[in-house]
């Protein structure tokens, strides 16, 4: 099929800048991940009770939607890999935040929809909003946290080659910062204009001025432009510089190195994500008040940031193995603190162990691909793990749900993680990995 791209000479050349545009395409990259927000659990959440009362719905109903939506999209993400490689990073970019914009505006509008609806047919609110807001949901999460997220981590990874690590590092400090900061933003806007305004207010944000800048400033990568990798035209290229594969998804599939490295980033993914979707619960649990349970996401910023910002130094010149081990490590580490949370101990060896393990995490789900598998495919490999992440985001609370109705507590599922984790952790130790060896000038 032919590539459909802008042309990168439009509507500047880039050469013409006075520092190296890779600079630039950072900020936009950062800028894309940030602005998935509303397609995120934590831009969702802090709209859930509005919903709930708007469109009629249950808390447990709303959680299926979202639930059902979040699973619909990782069943596309592959597929959006492939338009990613096809057609690059400005398209997709582009097309993720216009899509976001078009379904957080969507959703706004449920009610009023609904409404319309019920005036030609009769029916209960339930089986009218239900669907609405199912689609809804499918549609943040599939353009947010899935391409714009997935669009934006790559873009920058393409621009950058000795200094790779240290980039996608501040990156994700900036972040994680940002994201610890987005509900405060949210509630701001939800009192200032009403939910609806918020989310009409995202919409524009998103899906008419991130797009507009992204179509004028991103360019899919530095040799498109005239440009190498960490600066400076063609023709000054290093003679010594690694030699990365480009591997097919079909062979990157029959690769141990993928499904071990997507298995453990999924795994973070499964765990994480039941821990934050009952945060109030597990601190309970433990006799912990709700008040604690938000106050841990600030010491366990503090250690994911500084591990991200250390590690991903550290990679431009390690090979990624030791990051993996560590990480896998240090899951155990955290969840053996939360088994034991009801204690000053206990609580301080989640924060260490789990905070290490985003921040690795951090790193690794943004060079993985990229080093073991090359550019030329890398939308689409990257996409069958976010396809896997974005099964574990949906299955971890359901399956922590599940242990506590069963067995009365969260243990059940801390000690069944734990043992997975033991074993990933052996396998990851014992696979062959071979990597070129980073190089740094």
């Amino acid at each position: 099929m032919p590539r459909l791209r802008f042309q990168p000479d439009w509507p500047f050349t880039v050469t013409n800048f006075p520092f190296f545009y890779g600079n630039v395409i950072w900020i936009f990259s950062t800028g894309g991940i940030l602005m998935s927000i509303p397609g995120q659990t934590m831009g969702m959440a802090v709209f859930t009770d509005h919903f709930i009362a708007a469109f009629d719905l249950t808390r447990t109903q709303l959680s299926i939607a979202y639930l059902l939506g979040t699973l619909m999209s990782s069943f596309f993400l592959t597929r959006a890999g492939r338009f990613y490689d096809r057609t690059g990073a400005r398209i997709s970019v582009v097309g993720a935040s216009v899509g976001l914009g078009v379904f957080v505006a969507f959703i706004a509008c449920i009610d009023y929809l609904a409404t319309i609806v019920n005036q030609m047919v009769t029916l209960p609110s339930v089986m009218l909003t239900f669907p609405l807001i199912l689609i809804g949901y499918f549609g943040v999460r599939f353009t947010g946290q899935g391409v714009l997220t997935g669009a934006s981590r790559n873009v920058l990874l393409v621009w950058y080659e000795r200094r790779r690590g240290l980039a996608t590092g501040t990156r994700g400090v900036v972040a994680t910062l940002a994201y610890s900061l987005a509900p405060v933003f949210l509630a701001f806007l939800i009192t200032k204009f009403g939910w609806r305004g918020a989310l009409f207010s995202l919409a524009l944000i998103v899906g008419v001025f991130f797009a507009l800048l992204s179509m004028v400033f991103v360019r899919d990568t530095p040799e498109s432009c005239g440009l190498i990798p960490d600066g400076g035209p063609i023709g000054d290229a290093p003679d010594e510089i690694p030699t990365y594969p480009n591997s097919t998804p079909a062979e990157a599939k029959r690769s141990p190195v993928f499904w071990i490295y997507a298995t453990a980033l999924a795994f973070y993914s499964v765990i994480s994500t039941a821990i934050v979707f009952h945060i109030v619960s597990i601190f309970a649990q433990s006799g912990r008040s709700a008040e604690e349970a938000f106050r841990y996401f600030f010491p366990l910023a503090i250690a994911s940031v500084s591990t991200s910002l250390s590690a991903s130094w550290l990679a431009d010149y390690l090979p990624l193995k030791p990051l993996l081990v560590t990480m896998l490590a240090m899951f155990i580490v955290g969840a053996a603190g939360l088994l034991n949370l009801a204690t000053t101990s206990g609580y301080w060896v989640m924060v260490v162990g789990l905070g290490v393990t985003g921040g690795l995490w951090n790193v690794l789900s943004n060079l993985t691909f990229i080093r073991f598998f090359g550019r030329q495919y890398l939308g689409e490999i990257s996409g069958m793990n976010a396809a896997m992440m974005v099964v574990g985001s949906a299955i971890g609370p359901a399956l922590f749900s599940v242990c506590k109705d069963l067995f009365g507590s969260y243990d059940a599922a801390i000690w069944f993680s734990l043992g997975l984790l033991v074993i990933v952790l052996a396998v990851a130790v014992i696979t062959p990995q071979s990597e070129p060896k980073p190089l740094k000038s």
